[in-house]
């Protein structure tokens, strides 16, 4: 099977930090996979925010999450602060890719990149919909 390979944009439009806690350390003494997908979700949820969005209302419509892919470039460690970048791109009819990477913050080493592929999703009729416009622009800029 062929490995993934994620390529990343030359710039981000949104970076947040967050320290890497005991409970995110499996029993390798390193990041667990699982606590890799958290500390993205976090970042995700702050993206949305910095834009004045909740992962329920980007200009009346919510999100799900089709499929996530991941390339582990490094371990992270306890007590490392994760510097976590996010910007969005790829965008189709029903939705986009929200592409990251993780670095620790003191070193600058890239602990991982990956990807989030989203669609838009109408809660009240249980539906995808079309992506926001107005979304696209603030991301787009």
């Amino acid at each position: 099977m062929p490995r993934i390979k994620i390529d990343l944009p030359e710039r981000f439009s949104f970076s947040t930090e967050v320290p890497i806690y005991i409970s995110y350390i499996n029993y390798g003494h390193h990041l667990d996979n699982a606590a890799l997908i958290s500390l993205v979700a976090e970042a995700r949820v702050r993206f949305f925010k910095a834009l004045g969005y909740t992962e329920l209302d980007i200009e009346g419509v919510g999100i799900v999450v089709a499929d996530v892919a991941a390339q582990y470039k490094s371990e992270a460690f306890h007590g490392e602060t994760l510097v976590i970048e996010m910007g969005a791109n790829d965008f189709n009819k029903f939705g986009c890719d929200l592409v990251w990477r993780l670095s620790d913050k003191a070193t600058g080493r890239e602990v991982a990149r990956g990807k989030h592929g989203i669609v838009f999703f109408d809660y009240a009729i249980r539906k995808p919909t079309a992506a926001p416009a107005a979304f696209i622009a603030k991301v787009t800029v």
